[in-house]
């Protein structure tokens, strides 16, 4: 059982500059809610109780939206509102909510291994909250869950079918279908951002990964790149030489709340659900 989800949340957020100067973009709203919300309930609603944050010391609003605040309450309880708060006081109140400070951008591997204290020794599953998924019946967290089950000892990570105009911007796998699968690929190598014509293939890995805890040991060992990051990619590349990383094309759909437009599309994308 995967009962631990680590939420990369250190970000700058430049794209969205000069909103990013003081409201982190994972506090935007989409439709009533905020973003990071959509990523916690995704981990919340099967199950997922301890939920650790790797932040910076600029995104106390952050911290906040995760603590009572008593006096909005009092004000929501007499006016018969409360329940708009129903669903993040429950997490509040079920959950263990940890926070570990990453001073510097140094990469999504650097953020990961920031956790390694309060992740300790079990599998556990990195969501990024600037990847808004959403599947109707099933979230992609649990399809992932159902493929961990079946292989508990393998990193999966979720991926999904870019165009060439996109390639550039993602890790890309190398893979070949399980035997008698339609869906699940043994990764055999990746590449970060290569060019299109560099491509092994145009299926890109996106925010959702359920972790190994050696990944810790491999994220201690990697170089940083020619920016100064420690990239996921780079050690979960050592692990896909070792035969021990799943790829998995999940069904749903994925938007990606990193750019200004795609997090235009997320708003309307929800909009329209609600009509």
């Amino acid at each position: 059982m995967i009962d631990k989800c680590l939420f990369p949340v250190a970000g700058l957020g430049t794209r969205f500059l000069p909103a990013t100067k003081s409201v982190p973009k994972e506090m935007f709203p989409i439709m009533e809610k905020p973003l990071i919300e959509y990523s916690i309930d995704e981990a919340y609603d099967i199950g997922i109780r301890d939920l650790v944050f790797i932040i910076n010391d600029y995104k106390d609003s952050i911290r906040n939206y995760l603590e009572h605040n008593p006096y909005l309450e009092s004000i929501l309880q007499s006016n018969n509102k409360i329940n708009s708060l129903k669903k993040v006081n429950q997490i509040i109140d079920e959950c263990q909510i940890r926070f570990v400070n990453q001073n510097e951008a140094l990469g999504l591997g650097h953020a990961v291994l920031q956790g390694r204290e309060m992740i300790g020794e079990t599998p556990f599953a990195v969501l990024l909250p600037d990847d808004l998924c959403y599947h109707q019946e099933k979230t992609v967290l649990d399809q992932m869950i159902d493929l961990h089950n079946q292989f508990n000892d393998m990193t999966i990570v979720a991926i999904e079918e870019v165009s060439p105009g996109e390639i550039h911007k993602y890790g890309v796998i190398e893979g070949d279908l399980l035997s008698g699968s339609h869906d699940t690929f043994l990764i055999k190598d990746m590449i970060e951002k290569p060019l299109p014509a560099e491509a092994p293939s145009n299926l890109a890995i996106i925010g959702r990964y359920i972790l190994q805890p050696e990944i810790f040991d491999i994220l201690q060992e990697t170089p940083p790149d020619h920016r100064g990051e420690i990239q996921i990619t780079d050690a979960l590349r050592k692990l896909a030489k070792r035969g021990k990383v799943l790829g998995y094309k999940f069904v749903g759909d994925r938007l990606d709340c990193g750019t200004v437009k795609g997090y235009v599309k997320a708003i309307n994308y929800f909009f329209d659900l609600e009509e």
